[in-house]
This record gives structure tokens, C-alpha cells and sequence, in this order.
């Protein structure tokens, strides 16, 4: 079977460097898995996530003109452990809004019935809201300098 991209294969490690880790592949084919593809986390020591040997799995993400093949072991690893932990995260109430997807105008768990025109008019309501506190919040700050006495 020839490897494609986007293919799931298992493969041995049978080297590791500062910057990543090789791994051989079926038909006597080699790839490598940068260090920011180990792991769904920040790694600073690839050797504390990899040991040669070891069999993992991988998926393909490119396979270079040259024969060169780039892997992943974190985008091989199953979907619902990314959405365990995005559900984890979203969950805390005090949690600030950190990406696009934790904005308050969207619907909450609950409420997964609430139509677009609702969102974007709980949307167009918080953004006013924020736009004329910034502008009062600038005006008493520009206000304070334009009050005093000039010289004509």
C-alpha cells in the first residue's frame, strides 16, 4: 500500500534530535515528526515524550517532491480528546472570552436553539455597549487637557 497524505499508519521511532523525530514507515520509508507535532502541549524535551523504539502512530501531512514525509503524532491522536478538553475549558464561569469561539453573544449550552438573528443582535448590543464606553472613557481623558486655559 503506497502512503498518501492524510493517512493514520504506525511506525517504530529509530532516531531523535533537538528538533524532532524519525520514524520509519511501511516499504522501508522514513519520516519525520517536528517537535511541535509530538504533542497537543508545549514540549521543551522531545525525549520526555519519545523513546527510540517505540511504535506510534502518525498521520501524513505532506510527502515532498524530494521523498521527504512530514508527520504528526498529535493530529493522529482520536478528536474527542480536543473535545474534552475545549468542553473542560469553556466550562469555568469566570473564564474570559479567549477565542472566537467563547464570545458571550453566542449560545450557550443551554440555549443551542437561539437563531442568527438573535446572536448578531446580542452581538450588535455588547459592541455598542463596549463602543461608547471607550469613547466616554477617551473623552474624559481628552477633556481634562482641553479645558484649560490656553494661550490665543
Amino acid at each position: 500500500m503506497s502512503l498518501q497524505v492524510g493517512m493514520i499508519v504506525e511506525g517504530k521511532v529509530t532516531g531523535i534530535t533537538k528538533f524532532g523525530a524519525f520514524v520509519d514507515l511501511e516499504n522501508g520509508k522514513t519520516g519525520m515528526v517536528h517537535i511541535s507535532e509530538v504533542a497537543p502541549t508545549f514540549v521543551s524535551d522531545i525525549k520526555e515524550h519519545l523513546k527510540e523504539g517505540q511504535t506510534v502512530k502518525v498521520k501524513i501531512l505532506s510527502i515532498g517532491d524530494d521523498g521527504k514525509i512530514s508527520l504528526s503524532i498529535k493530529k493522529a491522536l482520536p478528536p474527542q480528546n480536543n473535545d474534552r478538553n475545549r468542553q473542560h475549558r469553556g466550562s469555568a464561569p469566570s473564564q474570559r472570552p479567549s477565542s472566537p469561539s467563547n464570545y458571550e453573544w453566542q449560545p450557550s449550552r443551554q440555549s443551542e436553539s437561539a437563531s442568527f438573528e438573535d446572536m448578531l443582535s446580542k452581538f450588535k448590543q455588547t459592541s455598542d455597549e463596549k463602543i461608547s464606553n471607550l469613547k466616554r472613557a477617551n473623552e474624559s481623558r481628552r477633556g481634562s487637557s482641553r479645558r484649560g486655559n490656553f494661550p490665543k
